[in-house]
């Protein structure tokens, strides 16, 4: 009778034949083991080989790749500027009448109107006397009008020594009754520039970022020989005269209702105790509203003693906009502010991670992408309603862009668990969910800004000048002291300025 296969078999075993099979079962289970582990030790492997290569295509882009923010790529652009700026663009042309069509007046071609409030200089063009008859009938031309155009002139800089000669005045009756006509207050007494002199420098370092150095040799071109040192001396002179202003300035600042904060590293040369190689930070400040103040302050360092220093007296209630910076938080509990988060930073992290991907592997669905596009629907928002009053661009921020933040909040606790968090794109949505109180906060007001591009701007032409020079301390002797218009406002002691060369 066959034996049904359900039925339980009965088995014999010998004693030393369960201990084999007892030992295999504990190999095949070891084995097991040693397979996850090595299968957990694999992916933890493929994650840091992907982590390294993620770094290594970025630190590749930063060095040899398009920049949409700094366009420095070892200044390849630097002599073929002209090419590259006319390559899709006309030589400027005279004014042209518009041409009139059916429905509309078509734009006319050509440069923009020159400005009607700088000088002018009239030089008539009139026929030579013997083209001034008529070729029919031989009777002289009269003049009927003037055909008019008009070209931008540019006089290079022009070098010149103010010889200043005090009159003395005697008695000639006497030996007593001499006297001399006072000298004129200068700025920097017995200095060796002119006040003229010295707004040009200024002009030229601060605002468009010439090296001393440079403006040196400029002026060595057109016969005044002066050193950068001598001219880097008066600048340090020109700052403690100035510094009074410069306190007004601060005091206007610091009572603004909103304030941009934002700091940089620099390199500062021979400064005592430290070495060259140590960063130092300048730290740039701006009002988002009222008469346009900004503020660049010298620090050795980036820590909490030195931001209090920086913001001692700031009002209570204002609206401070800065990047993720910790130290901000804790000045803004301290003094009661408004702190809000910059979505510049935020999408800057998200295009870097999106950066890192292979160009064969962006798609619409990529995360990063994802996230980019709902960021700059904010932005798009904002630059829609530039020009609006507060109130309009603050209903156009609840009505819409609150709706936008609800679709990026949504995705990022979405993705938040699935990304590796020392990749780049979890950095960036690790900053998104940190700072993400902060980010939301600007669409309570239409005054609040939504990035701190404002004040990066500002700090860009030192940004440049800071790749070309560098910096050094001027003596104990011609430190500025830094004292407050208002003597209920406590303000720390300035540290050195800088003044690069």
């Amino acid at each position: 009778m066959p034996v049904q296969a359900d039925m339980p078999v009965n088995v014999t075993i010998t004693a030393e034949e369960l201990e084999e099979l007892l030992a295999e079962r504990d190999a095949a289970r070891q084995l097991r083991l040693e397979r996850e582990v090595l299968q957990g030790e694999l992916r933890l492997v493929k994650a840091e080989r992907d982590l390294a290569e993620e770094r290594l295509r970025a630190y590749r882009r930063e060095l040899f790749g398009a920049k949409s923010e700094a366009r420095d790529a070892g200044q390849l652009g630097l002599f073929n500027e002209a090419e590259a700026l006319s390559a899709n663009a006309q030589p400027a042309q005279e004014d042209v009448p518009g041409t009139k069509v059916a429905s509309h007046t078509r734009k006319k071609r050509g440069r923009k109107p020159l400005d009607p409030n700088l000088p002018r200089e009239v030089v008539r063009h009139d026929l030579p006397e013997s083209e001034r008859f008529c070729a029919n009938d031989g009777h002289a031309l009269v003049e009927i009008g003037v055909e008019i155009s008009e070209q931008l002139d540019v006089i290079p800089e022009q070098v010149r020594v103010i010889q200043h000669q005090r009159v003395k005045r005697a008695c000639p009756c006497c030996d007593l009754g001499i006297k001399v006509t006072p000298a004129p207050r200068r700025i920097i007494p017995r200095g060796l520039f002119t006040e003229s002199a010295l707004a040009w420098i200024a002009t030229g370092k601060y605002q468009f970022g010439m090296p001393l150095y440079r403006q040196a040799a400029l002026l060595r071109r057109f016969g005044g020989d002066i050193s950068a040192n001598t001219i880097a001396a008066s600048m340090v002179r020109v700052g403690q005269a100035v510094q009074p202003v410069i306190n007004l300035l601060r005091d206007t600042l610091l009572e603004s209702d909103i304030i941009y904060g934002d700091e940089t590293t620099l390199q500062v040369l021979k400064e005592p105790g430290r070495r060259p190689q140590t960063k130092s930070y300048m730290w740039a400040q701006m009002n988002g509203c009222g008469p346009p103040v900004r503020l660049f302050s010298y620090a050795s360092g980036r820590g909490a003693k030195h931001a209090k220093e920086i913001y001692a007296g700031i009002r209570p209630g204002a609206a401070l906009i800065t990047d993720g910076y910790e130290l901000y938080n804790g000045l803004a509990i301290e003094h009661q502010l408004i702190h809000l988060g910059c979505w510049a930073h935020a999408r800057r992290a998200v295009i870097k991670a999106e950066e890192a991907v292979p160009k064969a592997l962006r798609t619409p669905q990529l995360t990063a992408t994802r996230f980019i596009k709902l960021i700059g629907k904010l932005f798009a928002a904002e630059s829609r309603s530039a020009d609006w009053s507060s109130a309009r661009r603050q209903r156009l921020r609840r009505r819409y862009s609150a709706c936008v933040l609800a679709a990026i909040e949504e995705l990022l606790l979405e993705q938040l668990p699935n990304v590796v968090p020392g990749s780049l794109l979890g950095k960036a949505l690790q900053y998104l969910h940190g700072q993400w109180p902060k980010l939301i906060r600007y669409v309570e007001n239409g005054d609040w800004p939504i990035s701190t591009n404002a004040v990066e701007n500002a700090i860009r032409p030192f940004v440049v000048s800071r790749k070309i020079s560098c910096s050094r301390p001027p003596s104990p002797a011609q430190r500025p002291a830094r004292t407050s218009t208002r003597s209920s406002r406590p303000v720390g002691p300035m540290a050195s300025s800088r003044i690069a060369i």
